[in-house]
Formats: C-alpha cells, sequence, structure tokens
C-alpha cells in the first residue's frame, strides 16, 4: 500500500457521567482522530489516547499532533508498504512518544485488514468471536453510590468489575464491596497512587480475593514493584510500566507483575502489542485489554486485539453507551451479558458516522 493523504481532527466529546481516577477527573474526552488514505481510496482510521493534559504519561493531544505532522507523517506519505508490522522500524529513529505511532499505525492496519479482505481481528490472528468484558469504575462520592453502580454493572453481566482507588479510598471501599459482592471477580487500579513504604496498608487488600491490583507504585517502576509483589498475595498487574516487550521481559524475570494489562496507545501500536502478548503467553503471565476513555474507533482496535488466545482476563472495552450519548461509529459496541460479538467484516468491523465526527470536530487539518 501507499498512503497519499492523511487528515488530522481533534474531537471534543462529552463522557455521560465524570470519569475519576487518582490523578483526576474527566468531563469531556477531546482527542485526536486520524483518517488515512490509500492509493486504492482505501480508507483507515486510528485515534490517539493521549489525554488534553500529561496526567497519565508525559504525552498529550497537542504534543501527539505536533510529532505527527512534523515527524511521522513525513515518513509514511508515498511510501511503499508492505505490511503494518513495517511502521514500528519506519518510526525507529523517534524515540518514545508512543500514542503519538500508535494513531497511524492503527489507521494502517486498519487498511491492510480491507485490502488483504479479512477482519482486523483474523489480520492480527485472533480467532475468538466474541470477548469477555469488565468495566471500569471511577472514584465516586461515596461507597454507597459505588455499590450502587456495581450493582447496576453486575445485573448487566460484566464478568470484571475494576474499581480505581487511591489512598483514603481503598481498604474500606474494597471491604465493602467485597461483602456485598462475594462472587464478583473485583480489581484494583491505583494509578502510581501509592509507594513502597505503603505496603503494609496494600498488604491488607490480601484480604478480599481481588484478582489483582494495578500499577500501585510509580509509573516508570519495576524495581519496587518486585519488592512489593514479594509481600503480597494478590497479583500485581502492570499497566504504565510497560511500552515494549523488553519493559514486559525485565518486569517479569524481576518477579514485579503476575499480570501485564496491554494498552495500544501505551506500547506504540498493534505490532508491538502483539510481541508483548506472545512473549507473556509464552512464559505463562495472563494479560488483558485495557481502556482509555476510547470512542467507538479505538474501541474497535481493543475489541480486535483481544480476540488473540492469551488475553484470558476480560478487559475494559465496554459498551459505547456506558460513556458516550452518542458514539461516532455506527453500530455502537454493544457489551451483552459480559461479551462483545467480534465484528466479521473486513477492517475495524464499524462504519464511521461521518455526521458524528463532524459534529464533534472543532478542528482539522489535512496533509497529502
Amino acid at each position: 500500500m501507499k498512503i497519499i493523504d492523511i487528515t488530522i481532527r481533534h474531537l471534543q466529546m462529552k463522557l455521560k457521567a465524570p470519569f475519576t481516577t487518582s490523578f483526576g477527573t474527566f468531563t469531556n474526552k477531546d482527542f485526536l482522530l486520524l483518517e488515512a488514505k490509500d492509493q486504492d481510496g482505501t480508507i483507515g482510521w486510528g485515534e490517539s489516547v493521549a489525554f488534553h493534559s500529561p496526567w497519565y504519561n508525559e504525552e498529550t493531544l497537542q504534543t501527539n499532533w505536533h510529532i505527527l505532522e512534523d515527524f511521522l507523517i513525513p515518513l509514511i506519505l508515498n511510501k511503499e508498504i508492505n505490511h503494518p508490522d513495517e511502521i514500528s522500524e519506519l518510526f525507529a529513529p523517534i524515540r518514545k512518544n508512543n500514542m503519538a505511532k500508535s494513531t497511524i499505525e492503527g489507521a494502517i492496519w486498519d487498511i491492510y485488514a480491507q485490502q488483504t479482505n479479512q477482519s482486523l481481528a483474523s489480520a492480527l490472528g485472533g480467532t475468538k468471536d466474541k470477548i469477555e468484558v469488565g468495566i471500569s469504575i471511577g472514584i465516586q462520592k461515596s461507597i454507597e453510590d459505588l455499590v450502587a453502580l456495581v450493582d447496576e454493572y453486575v445485573k448487566e453481566g460484566y464478568k470484571r468489575i475494576k474499581v480505581k482507588i487511591k489512598p483514603g479510598w481503598d481498604v474500606e471501599v474494597m471491604r465493602t464491596l467485597r461483602e456485598n459482592f462475594p462472587n464478583v471477580a473485583i480489581m484494583a487500579d491505583a494509578n502510581s497512587a501509592y509507594r513502597l513504604e505503603d505496603a503494609e496498608l496494600l498488604k491488607q487488600l490480601d484480604e478480599f480475593d481481588l484478582t489483582m491490583i494495578e500499577q500501585p507504585l510509580a509509573s516508570d517502576d519495576i524495581i519496587d514493584h518486585s519488592y512489593l509483589q514479594k509481600m503480597l498475595n494478590t497479583p500485581i498487574c502492570l499497566d504504565e510500566s510497560i511500552h515494549s516487550v523488553e519493559d514486559a521481559r525485565k518486569a517479569v524475570e524481576l518477579g514485579s507483575t503476575k499480570i501485564i494489562n496491554i494498552k495500544i496507545g501505551r506500547v506504540g501500536g498493534l505490532t508491538e502489542a502483539k510481541k508483548i502478548h506472545d512473549y507473556c503467553e509464552a512464559n505463562g503471565i495472563p494479560v488483558w485489554c485495557g481502556g482509555m476513555l476510547e470512542s467507538g474507533i479505538g474501541r474497535a482496535h481493543n475489541v480486535a486485539l483481544t480476540t488473540l488466545s492469551n488475553f484470558i482476563l476480560p478487559g475494559d472495552t465496554a459498551s459505547s453507551n456506558r460513556y458516550w450519548e452518542k458514539d461516532i461509529i455506527l453500530p455502537e459496541v454493544v457489551a451483552a451479558n459480559g461479551y462483545i460479538e467480534v465484528p466479521q467484516t473486513a477492517g475495524i468491523g464499524y462504519e464511521v458516522d461521518r455526521e458524528a465526527v463532524e459534529s464533534f470536530t472543532v478542528a482539522k487539518k489535512h496533509y497529502k
């Protein structure tokens, strides 16, 4: 394929309800949407998961646009590409900026799947026709509000409940949830809110039979996590610390993690995500697909990735209507009884609602 035309759009979509984590509260999601076209007119879509501010990592919507415009797009336009795996090689001279890289790589995977007349899931090597999904719940105003929300999602059939925690909103929250939901798979997501000296507090979580505690310590750490994991019975899952298959290898060899969360944007794209998946499968480390409040396009990429065999834990890819009054794909992503049916049509498997895209667009630029 040869990419001859690229459009970047800045979209702003209002969340149905505020989403609060240990590093901030979101009421709107600002993100970049990238549309790429090859010489045959095939169009592929990619989504940046970088936030408007550098809460999750150092990347932002603005820095992604800069990196795409000034460095990545010039490396792609009018170049002959035989397979999306080549993109990571083309981008190798550009350090980090994984979310920016993933944005354009995702669009090229979409085009490749369409050109080869297969679903994105099949193009990646996935075999599942449906995937198990969980739900991610932000910090609530009260424990009572949280219990009511969890009850609602358990009744909807979600296979796993992930709850954000932070100092002061942790042990009693988990105790109350476990008392109210003794048979539900529950995990805690700390988003790096703790330090190793908090180990005694975190050890109290062991009594609640949690599936995992996600990224309790610093976002760039794998050493202290190895010490903490030795103190805990609850498996530690690493998220922000893992940016590549090499990071995964080091964390596993150090004993820093028993589970890894794979986020496409965080690791630089689907090709690297596949490598991490394959390494973890070979070493007996379960993986699952994390969410970043994606629109339907990013959500479609997550669905496709989760069809790979070692995604054996429910991910964060909930229904579109969990987050948005209106999504930008047709049909919207729907979870029924804790499962999402994997689309079988070529490409990402969903039609992009251009009218909705334009209605949420606050800026755009064209490159050719």
